[in-house]
């Protein structure tokens, strides 16, 4: 029947976007599923998480069984406008059944060689590289998105090692969904998105910055370069240098990036695995109503009780597991990735990785949320509520590291989180750019 259970799920996301005669009642609420031992409202603990073991990722069960971590169950979303930004989903929409891989892997327009046109390719995918595409083409949802991220990385000892406030920008250039001039934006023929990343807190990594250039082809690296302060001067780094922590104590790498930080066609073997209900972020972890959008009220078990943010994790009825290989990076220390991807917006809701000898390593977590709260709303220029990521936990399980990022209202530096600024290019995504931030 394609993505839904009872009957196929994007007819009915364009009628009423409500998703529930797509799926039986039991993949739509925890307690019918579960027939009454966990109901919405409960906390998934140590005492409980054996019920819902097939329905986590692996490092996830450990941290509830192992290290005191909890995971609050809220109800099922149902309407996809919760799951998208607006412009996003109304591109889905209006462009679905339009894509096609091409004979080296691409995605273009059906019938054509024109790179995508925007929204998510391919909503009910037929292939690990189908599903691949729907992450990679647009991180963000956005056409341009400015992050302000609060990060806090905990060593073995369960103490915080390293704390750092960064900026994330990415822009797209091809398959934009809010440009009023079409998908493309011109004098960028070929590329995909520039993509950038400097650290603005604490002081003696104030200034370091990378910048990531990203062609539309994705059998191609990107460019990427950087800034160190204490060289004062852009250096061109290694392409294929993705699997490395950016500062001490981080846990996260330019590979992990919304699960998709490589181009797809660096990797292979792409394939689906599995297909069924999984818990996962949805909804609910903007937390408007708090100072900077903080979380630290959340914040809870490890060794110092200070490694987890109680997240929101809701029963997603359909999620298609997939995996993929480092086929394009002979020294990778990944043998390969698994993505757990919710077929309602094709997010990455989980994502753990392999050592080359096929041991789990590490995961990458990403909590997804609509910002509003109560009276409180991020809105877009046309006031229809923003939807972003929320948080991030990043685990390297064998060294016994944690990171976790929230998205913060503001960082030092003057950075705010926004979407589709105008001058977001000029600003923080050329080597001018950079050099500058550093300086």
């Amino acid at each position: 029947m394609g993505a839904g259970v009872l009957t196929s799920l994007w007819p009915l996301i364009g009628e009423t976007a409500d998703i529930t005669k797509a799926y039986p009642e039991e993949l739509l609420s925890i307690e019918a599923f579960t027939q009454g031992k966990l109901k919405d409202g409960d906390i998934i603990d140590a005492s409980n998480v054996e019920i819902v073991k097939d329905l986590i990722d692996p490092i996830a069960y450990l941290q509830v069984s192992q290290q005191g971590r909890r995971i609050k169950l809220v109800p099922t979303t149902t309407d996809a406008t919760q799951l998208f930004p607006h412009d996003y989903l109304k591109a889905t929409l209006a462009n679905q059944g339009k894509a096609a891989l091409d004979q080296d892997g691409n995605v273009v327009v059906k019938g054509s060689t024109n790179q995508w046109i925007g929204g998510t390719p391919f909503v009910d995918p037929q292939n690990g590289l189908e599903a691949f595409a729907n992450i990679t083409l647009s991180w963000g949802r956005h056409d341009t998105s400015i992050y302000a991220v609060d990060d806090y990385d905990i060593g073995p000892s369960g103490n915080i090692e390293y704390q750092y406030q960064i900026a994330w920008c990415e822009k797209n250039f091809s398959t934009l969904v809010s440009n009023p001039s079409g998908p493309y934006l011109e004098g960028f023929n070929g590329k995909l998105r520039h993509q950038s990343i400097w650290f603005t807190a604490p002081d003696d990594t104030r200034g370091t910055s990378f910048l990531n250039i990203w062609k539309y082809d994705q059998r191609e690296f990107p460019d990427l370069f950087g800034y160190l302060p204490a060289f004062k001067r852009v250096r061109r780094f290694p392409t294929n240098q993705r699997f490395e922590p950016l500062v001490p104590g981080i846990t996260f790498f330019l590979s992990d990036a919304w699960a998709a930080g490589d181009p797809m066609l660096t990797w292979g073997k792409h394939k689906i695995v599995g297909r069924g209900p999984f818990l996962g972020c949805q909804s609910g972890m903007w937390h408007g109503d708090k100072e900077n959008w903080s979380k630290e009220h959340l914040v809870h078990g490890g060794k110092k009780g200070n490694t987890f943010y109680e997240a929101n994790f809701q029963l997603c009825p359909e999620v298609i597991v997939v995996e993929a290989e480092p086929t394009g990076f002979p020294r990778a220390p990944v043998s390969k990735k698994r993505i757990w991807l919710d077929a309602r917006n094709m997010v990455p809701i989980a994502y753990v990785t392999y050592d080359r000898n096929g041991d789990i390593w590490r995961s990458y977590e990403m909590g997804f949320s609509q910002m509003k709260q109560g009276n409180k709303a991020n809105l877009d220029a046309n006031g229809n509520p923003e939807w972003a990521w929320s948080y991030i936990h990043s685990h390297d399980i064998q060294g016994d590291r944690f990171t976790r990022f929230n998205l913060a209202e503001k960082i030092k530096g003057g950075i705010r989180t926004q979407f589709d600024s105008e001058n977001a290019y000029e600003k923080y995504l050329t080597v001018q750019a950079i050099r500058k931030l550093g300086s």
